[in-house]
């Protein structure tokens, strides 16, 4: 039986996220409502401005919704969705919703003219859950995981920053593993479910 996941459809590019999810093989479903939600078995926020989803998600009464949802359920941040799961929030200070421990520092990385793609090299613990080798990143104006707590766990490194992390159910990326042909995060993350 496939797995249920939910990609919240407000902002960003979620439907990046719904095609690599169905080649990791999920049931994938667009949520936009407490009720959507209600109906998946573990969620992807994806990249996009952390500041307007958060406007969106009041708007659309989810904020409650989700942060409930994260407290039973696997959720997936990437970039935007990394910066609303966080603990802590920088540059500037901004509501998150502390699903997992971990301090970052929104668009960190410089501005759009700065994004770029690089290959990391993944801990063996990651490697050996979900296959060898170099793990392409596509960063675009990504925030920098500044610190992490005593249960996250470091899976990706770049430049000497955590950039693929790990708290119980929970996954963070600071880069865009939806923009490429590599389906091993998201099935990382389907594993969760």
């Amino acid at each position: 039986m496939k797995k249920r996941v939910g990609v919240l459809a407000l902002q960003g590019d979620f439907e990046a996220h719904e095609k690599a999810l169905v080649r990791a093989g999920a049931d994938v479903r667009q949520v936009r409502t407490a009720a959507d939600m209600a109906a998946v078995d573990g969620l992807v926020i994806p990249g996009g401005e952390s500041t307007t989803m958060l406007k969106l998600l009041n708007f659309m009464d989810l904020k409650e919704p989700l942060r409930e949802f994260a407290k039973e359920k696997p959720v997936f941040g990437t970039c935007a969705g990394a910066i609303l799961l966080a603990t802590n929030v920088e540059n500037p200070v901004q509501e998150s919703f502390g699903a997992v421990d971990m301090t970052v520092e929104r668009n960190a990385y410089g501005r759009q003219i700065d994004s770029r793609v690089v290959q990391l090299t993944p801990e063996a613990d990651f490697q050996e859950r979900t296959g060898a080798g170099k793990l392409e990143a596509v960063f675009i104006r990504a925030p920098i995981i500044r610190r992490t707590g005593p249960g996250v766990k470091v899976l990706a490194e770049y430049d000497g920053s955590p950039v693929l992390v790990e708290q119980g159910r929970h996954l963070i990326a600071t880069f865009h593993p939806e923009l490429t042909p590599d389906s091993r995060v998201h099935q990382l993350f389907l594993s969760k479910i």
